[in-house]
């Protein structure tokens, strides 16, 4: 839920004041290249406003389905809101587009031992509502939960950008442009997006690393 909505008339500002500071602190960094990979992930982020056309269409949904294939993920088309999103077997994906890439993410973010567990040992879910068997396999803490959780967020737009669905959406939602005009938000940001890539899940430029084949050959065919 966003905290602050940004009205439409004020995005335009809103963009290009996070921006700017994205900038200054890439001049300002001494690794020149380690400073541009910020700047290149907002701009992706950016650059899917306005939103042109639909939000969760069918086809965003099919190829948000196509990604968790890509990724050796298998899905379920039914709602989770009678179990889970994830019950260490299969992303459930009745659902919003942006939801079913977000667990994509997950996915990706969780150890491999906890891909086994419900809700990736997490705890509950938003859509799950099998809550005490999830809370019953948690294995993080709240603050280590909320890291991961923050991560995922973060990559799951990422996703959204290079499948070329309105990315920009869920950065409002998901409150990463929250105060846009203090520079700790933009650090807050450039923190995550580094973190993203030490871990090898984006390269230099922002695009998501994995199941690349797949995204090159999707993006070619799109061109």
């Amino acid at each position: 839920m966003i905290l602050t909505p940004i009205p439409a008339e004020v995005m335009p500002e809103a963009l290009a004041a996070f921006e700017k500071t994205l900038a200054e602190r890439t001049l300002a960094d001494p690794a020149f290249q380690a400073g541009r990979l910020p700047l290149a992930a907002f701009r992706r982020i950016a650059a899917t406003w306005p939103v042109p056309g639909g939000v969760d269409t069918p086809d965003q949904r099919a190829d948000a389905v196509r990604l968790a294939h890509a990724h050796g993920i298998d899905t379920l088309d039914e709602p989770p809101n009678t179990s889970f999103m994830w019950d260490g077997k299969v992303i459930r994906t009745d659902v919003e587009a942006t939801v079913i890439v977000h667990e994509v993410a997950h996915w990706l973010l969780a150890a491999p031992e906890r891909r086994p567990l419900y809700d990736y040992g997490l705890g509950p879910g938003p859509e799950t509502t099998r809550r005490k068997e999830a809370r019953s396999q948690q294995k993080l803490t709240f603050e280590e939960c909320m890291h991961e959780e923050q991560q995922t967020s973060l990559l799951g737009i990422l996703w959204e950008a290079e499948l070329g669905q309105p990315a920009i959406l869920a950065f409002l939602e998901q409150n990463w442009m929250e105060h846009w005009e203090r520079e700790s938000t933009v650090r807050f940001f450039t923190r995550h997006v580094e973190e993203l890539h030490q871990r090898g899940l984006i390269d230099a430029e922002g695009r998501p690393t994995t199941a690349r084949t797949w995204a090159d050959e999707r993006r070619f065919a799109a061109a």
